[in-house]
């Protein structure tokens, strides 16, 4: 038998960190030993007996109680400099990987892969991939973007900006649009369902059956949605619209409509039917900014719950789905919530309007 060592002096919070380190999954298991050591110390266990129980030698233990008392928890996670795998890309390479990345496109593509990057570099497509990541670089993936000429740009941003940040009282903010050309598709061959270890799967190929356009007001406060389907996309479709909205809120609020500027809103027996109905309120977004109105929002999700795997035998069957989403939509609604000021737009803008002038 060993005789007891004099205990290693921890603290209270060393030894919540120790234990805690000893227990966790995702402790590296260097440090898993190292805490497990300082813990045994602790308990006044002689050096041979925590080499033996833990199948170390006894300098192993030495270091570690040295190291523990000069530096404490802290010099547990660190190695002494010349230790571990020496790393087989230099900085160099990583920056001439990042740099080619950035600057550069092969000559038979319009983007790098790992593979062709690895080879014009001369590394392993592994460590490309790891440089990437670690640089946050993805050359495979790109975003669309547009930024509007609209002359009235930043007057109509603080206009609609301001609505969802500060709705006026005893009024409703509708974000209303249409979504045009649904189509009802019918695929072509049964697709078969999901089980463990195989997704569900349809056929690329459909019949169309006609189309529908879907005319949505989006509550801004409480999140429910006034939703009709109608043939077409007109002038006509969106005064019966515009009176349906009339018949279904409250008379003695005013509406305050965030709307887009396609042709058929500005109508001039669009604009007579409003004069005469002076409560309405029409605010127009900016030229190419349909993200500036939150019942896009909406249809991305109608899109993504109902409609893109769909299989319709009629222009019936897609309207009753439709109207099916927004009953189950409007027993529980949830409004999204607009954050963003017109200022941190406008200089998010002006940031990206400065790099595309600079790079052409």
């Amino acid at each position: 038998m060993w005789a007891p060592a004099e205990p290693l002096k921890v603290t209270e919070e060393q030894l919540r960190t120790l234990r805690a380190w000893a227990v966790a999954r995702t402790t590296p298991q260097r440090v898993v030993l190292r805490s497990r050591i300082v813990l045994l110390a602790h308990e006044g266990l002689a050096n041979h007996a925590i080499a033996h129980r833990l199948d170390v030698s006894r300098p192993t233990v030495l270091v570690w109680r040295e190291r523990f008392a000069q530096g404490g928890v802290e010099a547990l996670a660190e190695d002494a400099p010349g230790r571990g795998r020496k790393p087989e890309i230099t900085p160099e390479q990583v920056a001439a990987v990042v740099n080619a990345t950035l600057h550069t496109s092969p000559k038979d593509a319009t983007h790098w892969s790992t593979r062709t990057m690895a080879e014009a570099q001369g590394v392993s497509h592994a460590s490309v991939q790891r440089i990437w990541e670690a640089h946050g670089l993805q050359p495979q993936r790109t975003k669309t973007f547009k930024l509007s000429k609209d002359k009235r740009f930043v007057e109509k941003l603080r206009d609609v900006v301001g609505l969802y940040l500060n709705p006026p009282e005893k009024a409703l903010v509708l974000c209303v649009d249409e979504k045009s050309q649904i189509q009802a598709l019918q695929r072509s061959q049964p697709g078969l369902p999901m089980k463990p270890g195989r997704c569900g799967t349809m056929t690329h190929d459909y019949k169309r059956h006609g189309t529908t356009t879907l005319f949505a007001a989006l509550d801004l406060l409480e999140g429910t949605v006034i939703g009709d389907c109608m043939p077409r996309h007109r002038h006509q479709e969106f005064l019966k619209f515009l009176r349906r909205i009339d018949r279904e809120t409250r008379s003695d609020l005013q509406l305050h409509l965030i709307i887009d500027n396609y042709s058929t809103h500005k109508h001039d027996r669009v604009k007579t039917w409003l004069k005469r109905h002076p409560r309405f309120h029409l605010h127009f977004t900016p030229t190419s900014c349909s993200w500036l109105n939150l019942v896009e929002r909406w249809f991305a999700e109608l899109t993504r719950k109902r409609l893109r795997r769909g299989d319709f035998h009629n222009v019936a069957e897609l309207i009753d789905a439709i109207r099916q989403y927004l009953d189950n939509h409007n027993e529980q609604p949830t409004p999204f919530v607009w954050t963003a000021s017109a200022e941190s737009i406008l200089i998010k803008l002006a940031r990206c309007k400065a790099i595309s002038e600079t790079l052409h």
